[in-house]
């Protein structure tokens, strides 16, 4: 291939958004049961493969990266407080679909993704323990007890063959569509905005609150003001009052008593 003839980073997303999202949102709904979850987990995958462009473009296997990230998303435990999830959707219309449904939500999140990896995906053994970072003998494990699980709830899917011919209709007979990959590479632009302009806000927060520190800081150690205590053992002023007869007798004799006496006691008249 050519110079010219090479896909543009945006073509070549949107070649593996076409190609992989439609299948992902059905696995994905055989993971959470819910329709609106599956295409928000796959088109958040996305968005964040469109972020790390450059990485996932060279990896060996684009499609797996995106799958794995879109798996982690759709079983993180925090949905079951968000209000939009509390309240259960619709069952599938058909007896049978609803059946294998329950059956599959019932199963813990790690036997259900290696079952969708093994049986519903096509994936050999040692891909799915790589997938779901664990060994081949735990994988194993896990696939055995999931099988049993269904089996005990609906005995015809004892057969892989028929198991997976099962897990294929129950993901196409629901209306499940992915977002166009335009939407979706907006989408995580905007996304990559605003956290940019969120991060450099908060960083220009915490410089302004250090150089404010820095300016209103004192310079030197100032000993604290000890906390104010009552003064014991002075007795309290006393209150003013009327004069008793003595003190009326000694001011009135003060009045007429006459002033002469040392010249440096007698003020000077001027």
């Amino acid at each position: 291939m050519t110079t010219s003839q090479r896909l543009t980073p945006a073509q070549a997303f949107d070649a593996l958004y076409a190609f992989c999202a439609p299948a992902l949102v059905r696995q994905t709904y055989l993971l959470t049961g819910r329709r609106e979850l599956a295409r928000e987990a796959v088109e958040r995958a996305f968005q964040l493969a469109w972020q790390r462009w450059p990485e996932v473009a060279r990896d060996r296997d684009p499609g797996g990266w995106v799958r794995a990230v879109a798996y982690d998303l759709a079983l993180s435990p925090w949905h079951r407080f968000r209000p939009r999830y509390r309240s259960p959707e619709p069952p599938p219309a058909d007896p049978a679909d609803r059946a294998l449904l329950h059956a599959l939500l019932d199963l813990p999140p790690a036997y259900r993704r290696t079952l969708v990896l093994y049986d519903g995906v096509g994936l050999d053994l040692p891909e799915t323990a790589a997938e779901t970072e664990a060994s081949t003998p735990a994988t194993a494990g896990r696939l055995i007890r999931a099988r049993e699980a269904l089996a005990a709830h609906m005995p015809e899917l004892a057969d892989p063959a028929e198991l997976h011919r099962r897990l294929l209709v129950l993901g196409s007979t629901e209306r499940l569509r992915a977002s166009r990959p335009p939407a979706v590479r907006t989408d995580g632009e905007r996304r990559n905005v605003f956290w940019t302009h969120a991060a450099i806000a908060f960083t220009v927060a915490i410089i302004g609150a250090t150089a404010l520190t820095l300016q209103t800081a004192p310079t030197r150690y100032e000993a604290p003001i000890a906390p104010a205590q009552a003064v014991r053992g002075v007795p309290p002023p006393a209150a003013l009052g009327p004069l008793s007869r003595e003190e009326q007798a000694l001011r009135t004799k003060l009045h007429q008593a006459d002033t002469s006496g040392p010249e440096r006691l007698v003020p000077e008249t001027r």
